[in-house]
C-alpha cells in the first residue's frame, strides 16, 4: 500500500505527532526517523547541527539538491520555578498560549517527563483580580499563564526541570483527528512534512542527481538546522516543505491541491525553480495553487537570503489555523510527494 493511501499517510503522522520534538530537544523523533530511513535501505545520518539526513543517489552525482521538512516543533520553555510546583513559560517558537488553552502539557525534564496544566486563572473573579481583564479587554500572554505541577521543588529537580526546559501538549491531546479525508492535529506544521520526506525516501529510487531528505532542527528559532546544512555541503537548489496558511488576504483555497510560493516575507524564491517544478506538476496531471504570503518563512527563503543557496523553492499544503490544531486535506500532502517524486526523477527539470 502507497504511503499516498489516506489512511496509511493518517496513521503515520500520528506517530511521528506523537513523537515530542521542541526546537533543540528533538532526540526523541531522530531514533525514529533514523530506523524509518535505515528499513527503506535509505543511507541516514544525524549531522553536528542536529538535523536527519538520508541521501539517496542519482544518476548524476555532480549535482544535489536538499528537500528540507523541519522535525522541530513550537512549545513553550521554562523562565522561571516559582513556589508550590508553579512554573512560569516563556514561548518557543511561535506559540501562544490561548491556542494550547487550559490543559495538560509535558515538561521535557533531563531525566523524566513531568505532566502540568497550563493554567490561566479562575473565571469567577472581579476586577480585583488580574484575569478579569483576561476575560474582557485584554489578550492572553505567556506572562499570564503558568503551568501548575503540584510537585515539590526537590521533585522537579529530581526531573531535571529547571529553566529552559521544553514544554510542549501533552501527548494524549496530541493525538490526530479524522475529518473525512482531514487530518486535525496540533504540530502538522511539521510532522506532516516529514511524512513527505519519509513518502520520498520509499518511492525515490534512481533520481536525476544526489537528493538530500533533510529533516531540519531548530527551524522554528531561525532556521537554524538549514542554514548549517546548506553552509557545509554544496547544493544546486533547495526545496522547503511546509504548510501554507488559509486566510482571507491569500488567494489560497482548501483542499488537495498544494501550494507554491513566489515570496515570502524573507524575500522571493528561485522562479526558474519555480518553473521546473511547475513542469513536473504538469506532466503528472497535478495542479498548483500560486501564493505570496508574509509573517511566513522556511528553511528555503532563508538559506537563499543568507547566501547559502542559489536557487530555492516552497513547496506546501493548505492548512487552517496554522501553529495551531491545524487541519490540512490528506491529499494535498500526498500529492506534493508525487510531484517531487516527478520533479526529482527527470533530469531535463533539474538542470539550472
Amino acid at each position: 500500500m502507497p504511503l499516498s493511501d489516506p489512511d496509511r499517510l493518517f496513521d503515520l503522522i500520528e506517530t511521528l505527532v506523537l513523537h515530542h520534538s521542541p526546537s533543540g530537544a528533538e532526540a526523541e523523533i531522530d531514533g525514529f526517523l533514523l530506523d524509518q530511513f535505515k528499513a527503506l535501505g535509505v543511507e541516514a545520518w544525524l549531522d553536528e547541527a542536529g538535523n536527519a539526513i538520508a541521501k539517496i543517489p542519482g544518476r548524476d552525482s555532480t549535482k544535489s539538491l536538499a528537500i528540507t521538512a523541519h522535525k522541530d516543533e513550537i512549545g513553550g520553555i521554562v523562565k522561571f520555578i516559582g513556589k508550590h510546583g508553579r512554573v512560569e513559560v516563556r514561548k518557543l517558537g511561535g506559540s501562544f498560549p490561548w491556542v494550547y488553552g487550559e490543559g495538560v502539557v509535558d515538561l521535557l525534564g533531563d531525566r523524566q517527563t513531568l505532566s502540568g496544566i497550563l493554567s490561566f486563572g479562575s473565571r469567577h473573579v472581579s476586577h480585583e483580580s488580574p484575569q478579569k481583564a483576561l476575560q474582557e479587554d485584554k489578550v492572553l500572554r505567556w506572562e499570564d499563564a503558568w503551568v501548575e505541577t503540584k510537585c515539590t521543588a526537590a521533585e522537579l529537580e529530581a526531573a531535571g526541570v529547571r529553566p529552559g526546559t521544553r514544554v510542549v501538549i501533552g501527548k494524549h491531546r496530541k493525538r490526530p483527528f479524522r475529518l473525512k479525508h482531514y487530518i486535525a492535529s496540533y504540530t502538522l506544521d511539521n510532522k506532516a512534512s516529514i511524512a513527505i520526506l519519509l513518502g520520498l525516501a520509499e518511492v525515490l529510487k534512481e533520481p536525476a542527481i544526489d537528493i538530500y531528505l533533510v529533516a531540519s532542527s531548530k527551524e522554528e528559532v531561525g532556521a537554524v538546522g538549514a542554514l548549517y546544512f546548506s553552509r557545509n555541503q554544496r547544493l544546486d537548489a533547495l526545496i522547503a516543505l511546509e504548510i501554507c496558511p488559509l486566510s482571507t488576504e491569500y488567494p489560497i483555497q482548501d483542499g488537495d491541491i498544494p501550494v507554491l510560493l513566489s515570496q515570502d516575507a524573507y524575500g522571493l524564491y528561485d522562479e526558474t525553480l519555480n518553473a521546473q517544478i511547475r513542469e513536473a506538476s504538469v506532466q503528472i496531471g497535478i495542479p498548483l495553487q500560486f501564493a505570496t504570503i508574509s509573517g511566513f518563512g522556511s528553511d528555503g527563503s532563508i538559506a537563499m537570503k543568507n547566501g547559502h543557496v542559489a536557487r530555492a523553492a516552497c513547496l506546501g499544503f493548505p492548512t487552517q489555523n496554522t501553529h495551531g490544531y491545524e487541519i490540512a486535506d490528506l491529499g494535498a500532502i500526498a500529492n506534493c510527494i508525487d510531484i517531487l517524486k516527478a520533479y526529482c526523477s527527470d533530469v531535463t527539470t533539474c538542470e539550472p
